[in-house]
């Protein structure tokens, strides 16, 4: 057969490779845990789906061996989106899902399958997050959506802390106690539970509501802490009846550490979360950045349709009130540009 009639084909095949290079250039250009990643790699398989259809009509074959090999494709198509359940396909449908319903975005702290962690990145196939150890922990996004994800609360957030006493201490003085512990380790509106009466002693909750959601593993420590300082201070043993000790001691003696109201070493430090999740916040940061650029787009085209109905003397000053908006645009712009080189 002559080389002409392979041209097509050819032309085909190099076109739809350099356009998957680009693609993947594209995508390679933006950090891991930029938003339009999902999209690039739906439009790159798109586009390399659409190339071998493309290729195969291209090749000067037979109809009937064209038919054949196009409902052959299709069969293979359809058997790999049927046997999904526990394949790509199903992450990647899972991954459109969580895209279109964004229950979470990069810089969000979530819980699944007791594993806690800041979002760094979200794919095609998988969620990567950032965890209390600095790791990374890649789930697939099946997981996501099959299964229950608790999402802190971006404008704040519960802390909360259980501690077990004994049934000799009143209950309305380990309140006052936890209460004062809550209000000193910065958490607002707080308050106690009687969460459990056990055989041997009672659990307690303290909690409260933390509005800088940046740092809630120190937000939870401090907590803690300031329990220890209040109930040890009022002379209460953080110890259940039911401890077992081997020792000779008087009567009277408490478990109560020593210095217990000097100052904690770790005041004044900086928050651990700040290099915990040193990713999660850099992605937090690029997408509340890309949504400042989004509201000041949509606030941009709002203002120039006001400014057609105005006056000479309101549209100068709408005009230049636009201008400033259009500048801090262009600035934003620009910091967006330097994140992602």
């Amino acid at each position: 057969m002559a080389f002409e009639h392979y041209i097509p084909a050819l032309s085909t095949l190099f076109v739809g490779s350099l356009a998957l290079l680009v693609l993947s250039r594209l995508a390679r250009r933006g950090k891991p845990s930029d938003g339009r990643t999902l999209a690039f790699q739906l439009i790159f398989w798109a586009a390399g789906l659409a190339m071998l259809v493309a290729l195969i009509v291209a090749l000067p074959l037979d109809t009937a061996v064209r038919g054949q090999i196009l409902s052959l494709l299709g069969v293979v198509l359809t058997a790999v989106i049927a046997l999904s359940s526990t394949t790509f396909v199903s992450n990647a449908m899972a991954g459109i899902m969580l895209q279109a319903t964004r229950p979470f975005k990069p810089g969000d702290f979530i819980l699944v399958n007791g594993v806690f962690g800041r979002v760094s990145r979200r794919s095609l196939v998988s969620t990567r997050i950032q965890t209390e150890t600095r790791d990374f922990t890649n789930l697939p996004n099946l997981l996501l959506v099959t299964q229950p994800v608790t999402v802190q609360h971006r404008d704040g957030t519960i802390i909360q802390a259980d501690v077990s006493l004994g049934y000799d201490v009143h209950h309305n003085t380990v309140e006052r106690e936890l209460l004062a512990s809550a209000e000193s380790a910065g958490l607002k509106d707080p308050y106690v539970l009687v969460v459990e009466l056990l055989d041997h002693a009672v659990v307690y909750r303290a909690a409260g509501f933390l509005e800088d959601v940046v740092n809630p593993l120190t937000a939870r420590s401090q907590l803690r802490r300031k329990m220890l300082d209040g109930l040890h201070g009022a002379g209460l043993e953080i110890a259940s009846p039911s401890i077992v000790a081997q020792r000779q001691q008087p009567g009277d003696t408490q478990t109560l550490p020593t210095g217990s109201a000097l100052p904690t070493a770790s005041s004044g430090e900086e928050a651990p979360e700040a290099k915990i999740f040193d990713s999660a916040n850099a992605a937090a940061s690029e997408e509340a950045l890309r949504e400042e650029i989004a509201e000041l787009q949509e606030t941009i085209a709002s203002q120039q349709e006001a400014i057609k109905g105005l006056e000479d003397e309101e549209r100068d000053k709408a005009e230049w009130a636009l201008e400033r908006l259009q500048r801090k645009l262009e600035w934003l712009e620009s910091r967006n540009a330097e994140t992602t080189d």
